[in-house]
């Protein structure tokens, strides 16, 4: 399973601002080995951030985004203690959901 990611989000004013470092290694499938050999592809398509069972935010991602990625938004509609659900899903099919309590 991949490692937990890191989130934050917190109050500034009425917006949420939330920032996440996911942990992924984020193959391209162009790099070589060092024997020589592709490393296969390996990265995440899909990044969703659910609050209060609404999507506030969605992107669809290629082997453009670097390893180990850092995702930072804002939305308006949170309030402390609520909390934010983050799931990513990669080309291989793996799957990681965290989610963080708003801060004040």
């Amino acid at each position: 399973m991949p490692d937990p990611m890191r989130i934050r989000a917190t109050m500034a004013g009425d917006v949420v601002e939330v920032k996440v470092l996911m942990a992924h290694e984020m193959e391209t499938g162009l790099r070589k080995d060092a024997k020589g050999n592709l490393v296969p592809a390996h990265f995440i398509q899909e990044v969703t951030v659910v609050h209060n069972g609404k999507t506030v935010f969605s992107a669809q991602w290629s082997t453009a985004v670097s390893r180990n990625p850092f995702l930072h938004f804002r939305f308006k509609g949170g309030k402390p203690g609520e909390k934010v659900t983050i799931t990513w899903v990669d080309n291989r099919g793996e799957k990681r959901i965290d989610e963080a309590t708003i801060g004040g």
